[in-house]
């Protein structure tokens, strides 16, 4: 186990780039010495306001440092490839943002770059470290929901298109530098969640569908070029009897969804809010839980702050020997199955297999 900083240089300074500097500046051990942004107002804000030393305007310029750890990835989906390629040739460790790629094949070619040059690859899976996950994984482990056979993945935003509905900027919703819309920005979340608490089971079929179809202010989706959806509908099955049910929504005419839950022969677990659910003889019983009370202990008792406490903070540790990095690339290559496979069912109006996914996928890397 090494006790020293790790030395981290980040790749796009935009908004979500200032999320995981948030985080890096609350880990001791996380020292961010450059940041590169072909925007150079972008490069120099981020720098002055998290006291980043080096500033640079291309990828390639700060890669050319001798002194990286680890660089993280904070571009747009689909130069979330190219930017990982460079990282991982160059030989140092990768995190990279949410969703993996923009398609299932560059997703695959990530992973096998990881492997290939034995380096790291972490992906954002930001909800998978939150005390709903944790709970819910501790009562799988100890057998409470017994066999396991159903689970629902929700997102929900009554109006929440990036730029059309008055945030964001419209890469966003444009399919070439996005690769798709409310799943690859939200779904990812829940869905990968919930692949990491059934652990992660091979997928075997897809079906689904996606919408695009209330209405907005029309200059913006003109400003924009608005071409990804913002409600998407899926029923995954995967190998075995357990299946999957998604919906997820940028906007829609609702007061709110319920939230993520997984079904089990003994109990079932909702995740948003948190509760336990068992029959015992002809009793029903649902159990809210004091998560505050548990975190503590997880974190005194079993030494878990450090370790579990964000995406960041994983990833730092693991690269400091503390702990065995959680499989988020693989987690992330299977969130990116189910994605495509939704989108290739909806565009083909049938199931389709995962085979047929991962076969029909094609790059759409955009060069770094």
């Amino acid at each position: 186990m090494e006790s020293r900083s790790v030395r981290i240089g980040i790749i796009g300074c935009g908004q979500i780039a200032q999320q995981h500097l948030k985080n890096y500046a609350t880990i001791p051990e996380a020292e961010v010495v450059a940041c590169a942004d072909i925007l150079h107002s972008a490069a120099d804000n981020t720098a002055e306001r998290f006291g980043i030393p080096n500033v640079y305007y291309t990828a390639a310029e700060m890669l050319a440092r001798d002194d990286l750890d680890a660089v993280d990835v904070c571009l747009h989906n689909n130069l979330h490839v190219s930017g990982t390629r460079a990282v991982l040739e160059r030989g140092l460790h990768c995190y990279c943002e949410k969703p993996m790629a923009g398609s299932y094949r560059d997703a695959e070619t990530m992973l096998q770059l990881s492997r290939d040059t034995g380096k790291m690859l972490h992906i954002q899976l930001g909800m998978i470290y939150f005390d709903e996950a944790r709970a819910a994984r501790e009562l799988i482990d100890a057998g409470e929901l017994g066999e396991i056979y159903h689970a629902r993945s929700t997102g929900f935003r009554r109006r929440g298109r990036p730029y059309v509905d008055g945030y964001g900027k419209p890469a966003f919703v444009q399919k070439q530098n996005s690769g798709g819309g409310a799943l690859y920005d939200m779904g990812v979340y829940h869905i990968s969640q919930l692949l990491y608490l059934l652990g992660n089971p091979k997928i075997a079929r897809i079906s689904g569908n996606t919408y695009q179809k209330l209405p907005m202010n029309e200059a913006r989706r003109k400003d924009a070029g608005y071409s990804v959806e913002e409600l998407a509908t899926g029923y995954i099955r995967f190998e075995g009897d357990l299946t999957l049910d998604v919906i997820e929504a940028w906007a829609v005419n609702l007061g709110n969804f319920s939230g993520s839950c997984i079904l089990g022969t003994k109990g079932g677990v909702s995740l948003d809010p948190f509760s336990f659910h068992k029959t015992v003889g002809e009793v029903d019983l649902d159990a809210n839980a004091n998560l505050d009370s548990s975190r503590y202990r997880w974190n005194t008792v079993h030494g878990e702050k450090e370790l579990y406490t964000s995406s960041q903070a994983h990833w730092v540790a693991a690269l400091l020997g503390k702990v065995q990095l959680l499989p988020t690339a693989e987690i992330a290559l299977n969130t990116m199955l189910i994605s495509t496979g939704i989108y290739l069912s909806a565009e083909r109006g049938c199931e389709v297999s995962a085979e047929e996914v991962k076969s029909h996928s094609v790059s759409l890397a955009i060069p770094l």
